[in-house]
């Protein structure tokens, strides 16, 4: 028997393995909308609906749950849970972890501004002297992360930093493209907010797996069978459902940064 038959043979046995005990892969994730979130009851998403459609084609039972995301990553460590939905990537992790090839998407750092008190930067030399709010647990960059020509104000959710932005009480505020025209059409603020074309730094998320029996070869079918829905006209439209692609070559982008080694207690 050829490599190739062998792979698939092992990665089915694993598949087949998990069903005949009963077993579903435990996949655990924070609310991250537009890409994984609630919906009065129903998990929707750009990267949740993407990895059903995946494992469903693979065969594969899920079992999902939505914690807060020190505790997913507890979990993963003690082996509660099979793995993790909209990670990134982190070498420290790499002896625990398995990651596909393939991301499920790119989260796009940004900046948005109140449209009556326009910043439009460009640089992040444009915020000298701005006062930028930030969330907890997220790393945008070490650029960002350290510079001193800004201040820095946490804000318990995304939504109090749109908030407090529309109060005057911050001048700017960085969060994921996507996941802020996710919340400015949530609170109705389209004509209020706009996105400055700086681009702080990129980082992809991944669904990842704790290592074991099988797992290896679940990952490459995975990347494989991901890879081939992102090239299907369905994935198009569920991108565009939830925000379109990112317009790289229409944002000017910071020095590239890595946004989370950092901190492990980061996506």
């Amino acid at each position: 028997m050829s490599v190739i038959p062998k792979l698939l043979t092992v990665a089915l046995l694993t598949c087949l393995s998990l069903a005949a005990h009963g077993e579903k892969l435990r996949i655990v994730t924070e609310p991250w909308a537009p890409y994984v979130y609630d919906d009065n009851g129903a998990m929707r998403g750009l990267d949740y609906e993407t990895t059903v459609i995946v494992f469903q084609r693979l065969g594969v039972d899920v079992e999902w749950q939505f914690l807060p995301w020190k505790r997913c990553l507890a979990m993963l460590e003690q082996g509660h849970a099979d793995g993790a939905l909209d990670i990134f990537h982190s070498h420290d992790r790499d002896a625990l972890l398995l990651y596909p090839s393939e991301p499920l998407s790119e989260v796009e750092f940004v900046l948005f501004y109140a449209n009556e008190r326009p910043y439009p930067a460009q640089t992040l030399d444009d915020l000298r002297g701005r006062t930028v709010g930030t969330s907890p647990g997220y790393l945008y960059g070490t650029e960002f992360t350290d510079s001193s020509l800004f201040t820095r104000e946490p804000a318990p959710s995304h939504e109090a930093n749109f908030g407090k932005l529309l109060l005057g009480r911050i001048d700017l505020l960085i969060t994921d493209s996507r996941v802020g025209q996710h919340v400015i059409k949530q609170l109705g603020m389209e004509d209020k907010v706009s996105q400055a074309p700086l681009v702080v730094s990129r980082q992809q998320q991944f669904l990842a797996v704790r290592r074991g029996a099988g797992m290896d070869l679940l990952v490459q079918r995975f990347a494989a069978e991901l890879k081939r829905f992102k090239q299907e006209p369905a994935y198009t439209a569920l991108s565009a459902k939830y925000g379109g692609l990112h317009a790289k070559n229409a944002a000017i982008t910071a020095p590239e940064r890595t946004v989370e080694q950092q901190e492990s207690s980061a996506r």
